[in-house]
C-alpha cells in the first residue's frame, strides 16, 4: 500500500507539468530519487508513462484514471450543456472547477475555437488565492474555513499583481461573496484575465465554479464584467436547478 500510495503521488506530480525528470518527480512528491525512480519505471511498463533517457511523459492510457470520475460523476455531465452554451454565446472558453487540496481543479469543459488557447485543460489545478474560480470557491466557505486556508501560507506569488496579503485576500473573498463573481486580472499569469461565478446545489452550498479565461489584449476588465458574468450566472443558475 505504501507503494501503491507513491506511486499515485507521482501520477499526481503530472497535474501541471508534461514532463518528469527522476529528480523531479522525487522533489515534486517528497520521495527518495530510487523510491521515484522505481514508480516512474513501473508506470512506464504499464504504459502509463514513455521514457526518453531522462524525461518521463504521460501516454493517452493516463486518461483512463481520470475517466473514471469524468465519465460517471454526475457534476461534469450536467454542466456540460451550459458551459457549451456559455461557450457560444461568449465565444470563449468555459470551464468548471471544484476545491480540492487548497486549490481548484478542473472537471469539465468547453473550448472555443481558437489558434492560441488562453485557458487549462481538465484535470489542471490552479491556486486558490488568485486564481478567479479558487476566490469563488473560497466565498462558499465560511469565515473560520477561510481564515484557516490564509493561515496555512504557501501563497505563491506568481506575477507582479497577485495578490497574497491575508488581509487584502480576506476583502476579495468578502466581496466575492457579495458580488456574486470573483476576478483574476493578470494574477496567475501576465496577459491573462479570469471571472468565475458559484455553482450551488439545492442547499445553496457552493460545491463548484464556472469560470472565463481571455487574453487581457482580446478583452478589457470592464467588459468581462458587463458582458461576461450574467452569461455565466445564468447558465450557472440553470445547472444549480439541476443540483
Amino acid at each position: 500500500m505504501a507503494g501503491l500510495a507513491k506511486g499515485l503521488a507521482v501520477i499526481e506530480a503530472f497535474g501541471q507539468v508534461s514532463r518528469l525528470t527522476v529528480a523531479e518527480a522525487a522533489q515534486r512528491t517528497d520521495i527518495t530519487r530510487a523510491a521515484a525512480r522505481r514508480c516512474l519505471l513501473t508506470l512506464t511498463d504499464l504504459g502509463y508513462l514513455t521514457h526518453d533517457g531522462k524525461n518521463f511523459r504521460p501516454t493517452p492510457r493516463m486518461l483512463r484514471l481520470g475517466g473514471a470520475y469524468l465519465d460517471t460523476a454526475s457534476l461534469p455531465t450536467l454542466a456540460r450543456p451550459h458551459l457549451t452554451a456559455a461557450r457560444d454565446a461568449l465565444t470563449e472558453s468555459v470551464s468548471l472547477a471544484v476545491w480540492e487540496d487548497g486549490g481548484s481543479v478542473f472537471v469539465a469543459r468547453a473550448e472555443a475555437k481558437r489558434i492560441v488557447s488562453t485557458g487549462v485543460r481538465i484535470g489542471a489545478r490552479l491556486p486558490g488565492h488568485c486564481s478567479a474560480t479558487g476566490r469563488v470557491l473560497l466565498a462558499g466557505m465560511s469565515d473560520e474555513e477561510v481564515a484557516a486556508y490564509l493561515a496555512a501560507g504557501g501563497r505563491e506569488r506568481r506575477t507582479t499583481h497577485t495578490v497574497v496579503a491575508p488581509d487584502e485576500l480576506t476583502a476579495i473573498v468578502r466581496a466575492a461573496r457579495a458580488d456574486g463573481y470573483a476576478t483574476s486580472d493578470e494574477e496567475l499569469e501576465l496577459g491573462l484575465r479570469a471571472v468565475a461565478v458559484p455553482v450551488r446545489d439545492a442547499r445553496g452550498v457552493t460545491v463548484a465554479a464556472m469560470s472565463v479565461s481571455a487574453s487581457s489584449a482580446r478583452v478589457t476588465a470592464a467588459e468581462m464584467h458587463r458582458a461576461f458574468v450574467p452569461v455565466l450566472a445564468a447558465e450557472a443558475s440553470l445547472l444549480s436547478r439541476k443540483l
